[in-house]
């Protein structure tokens, strides 16, 4: 009896054994099913959503394919209006052209005659050297040179002639000349907004040629020799032509970021689509200490959140100060280092205030301070020069010994020729003044907006008044006034920028001749923003 009940047991639990397995597969099946709805559900909505998606696309597409026909049609259209318009502007440029080779040259004819003519006659290398020979009127020159050029057969063939010719033998002047013809010629290239006029395939096959090779001449030239100013054209017509693709961005992102202080920089940067890029090239401006590039490229990039500007300039300030004092500091406060250290300040200061005026940042950072500073600076500079300028008067009257009776002291010696002389006309800077070369990128800020080497020239050299008045020129150069010429700034290393560039219309500064100044009485600045 009692064996019979220990065998039912054993199947009872073997059945409870049974239905539990049967549950968890019960349940696991449960479980997929599950699993496999939301998948499926999941599914659904995706295709739904991805067909009303391409519903969509197709609907915008067939409507882009309509207004694409009907533009077409129109274009097809106007085709024949078009073209004997087109016809009529070439007969009527024709018969210009023809008139003009008819006439004889007049030295008394207008500038923007003149330019037209030589524009109608497809004379680059005439237009080239007119331009050259009118530098010093360079803003009537850029006020006319763009209808010049409009008048011209074929404007883009004109200029890449002109470029062509400076290729082939590069000077300061008809890099000036072939900027403002290229300026001219992309008048909106360096906007966002425009993307430039449209040319010939083999308009821009030549280009891309003449790109390509002026490329190669400047990777073996160096910054040094090329400078920024055909940094800045190259990077032009590679804009105005729609070059862009057939330039390595590396490339492309270098010249800008050595060439961050040219006032254009900024525009072409934003224009040549570096896209997030952009940002990393601000982030290493601002840590070369070039903050003040970095608030016009944050400006036109539209990243003024990410680098805001009060604080970038505030950076450029504190760290203004502190080359200043190092510079003070390291030359003894000799007069050097004070001229050095005055000149770098108020630079920068001038440079600061440009950017918060071009930015109209007045309410956010007060400019009164500066300003003050700024006079300060420049007052302490005039009396420099003018107590040096007095030091260096030579001694016109003898003084007698006692034996002439005029005065009692010993006798006084009588200059040589040479040294009687040697300061007998002032320095070329005094008549034409020009501050030194600043390593600065403030010193692009301090005057008013020129075309590279646009209206000075090297100075004279100072042999002629020597050889005059019978002064050897062996002479020691310590024994001479110090003289400081203005350079173009296309001949200028990647290093030092004219002080006469700036963004925008700056009232230029007085410059002054450091060469002669007093014994130092400057002191570093207290003042705080």
């Amino acid at each position: 009896m009692a064996t019979e009940l220990v065998i039912n047991s054993d199947r009872v639990q073997k059945l409870f054994d049974d239905l539990e397995a049967q549950k968890t597969i019960l349940s696991s099946c449960t479980q997929l099913f599950s699993t496999l709805s939301n998948r499926f559900i999941s599914l659904q909505d995706s295709l739904s959503q991805k067909s009303q998606s391409l519903e969509s696309k197709i609907q915008a597409l067939e409507s882009n394919s309509r207004e694409t026909l009907e533009s077409l049609s129109q274009r097809e259209d106007s085709i024949p209006e078009r073209e004997s318009a087109a016809a009529a502007r070439i007969e009527e440029q024709r018969e210009a052209a023809l008139a003009d080779f008819g006439k004889p040259a007049s030295a008394s004819a207008e500038l923007s005659e003149t330019l037209k003519s030589l524009s109608r006659r497809m004379d680059s290398s005439g237009l080239v050297r007119y331009i050259v020979s009118k530098r010093k009127e360079s803003v009537s020159l850029r006020a006319e040179i763009s209808k010049a050029i409009a008048e011209a057969v074929d404007p883009p063939r004109l200029v890449l002639d002109a470029m062509e010719e400076f290729l082939k033998r590069k000077s300061a002047d008809k890099r000036w000349a072939c900027g403002m013809l290229i300026q001219a010629l992309f008048p909106e290239m360096n906007s966002k907004k425009n993307k430039g006029p449209e040319f010939a395939r083999s308009v821009v096959e030549r280009a891309a040629e003449m790109v390509l090779l002026w490329k190669g001449q400047m990777d073996e030239e160096g910054s040094a020799v090329y400078g920024p100013a055909e940094a800045v054209m190259l990077l032009q017509m590679v804009l105005g032509f729609g070059l862009r693709s057939r330039f390595d961005e590396e490339y492309l992102r270098k010249l800008v970021v050595e060439f961050a202080a040219r006032r254009d920089m900024a525009k072409l940067a934003a224009a040549l689509g570096f896209g997030e890029k952009i940002g990393d090239i601000i982030d290493e401006l601002v840590k070369s200490g070039k903050e003040l590039e970095a608030v016009y490229f944050a400006s036109e990039a539209g990243l003024t959140e990410r680098f805001p500007a009060v604080s970038l300039i505030k950076s450029y300030l504190k760290n203004s100060k502190k080359n200043a004092s190092t510079i003070l500091k390291n030359g003894n406060n000799s007069m050097a280092a004070t001229e050095e250290s005055s000149t770098l300040e108020l630079n920068s200061i001038r440079a600061i205030i440009k950017c918060v005026e071009d930015h109209k940042l007045e309410s956010e950072f007060s400019l009164d301070s500066l300003r003050k500073r700024a006079t300060h600076l420049e007052k302490a500079k005039a009396e420099r020069k003018k107590s040096s300028a007095g030091a260096s008067k030579p001694q016109n009257k003898r003084a007698y010994g006692s034996g002439g009776g005029r005065s009692s002291g010993p006798p006084s010696f009588r200059p040589s020729k040479a040294a009687k002389f040697s300061n007998a006309f002032p320095p070329f800077s005094r008549r034409n003044p020009a501050p030194p070369a600043q390593h600065s990128p403030a010193a692009r800020y301090s005057g008013p907006y020129n075309y590279p080497s646009q209206s000075m020239y090297d100075g004279p050299n100072t042999t002629p008044y020597a050889s005059s008045y019978g002064v050897p020129h062996s002479q020691s150069p310590a024994a001479l006034p110090q003289q400081h010429y203005s350079l173009p700034v296309d001949n200028m290393g990647a290093a030092g920028y004219r002080a006469t560039v700036s963004y925008g219309g700056q009232t230029s500064y007085g410059a002054y001749d450091y060469g002669n100044a007093a014994p130092p009485t400057y002191q570093p600045s207290s003042y705080t923003q």
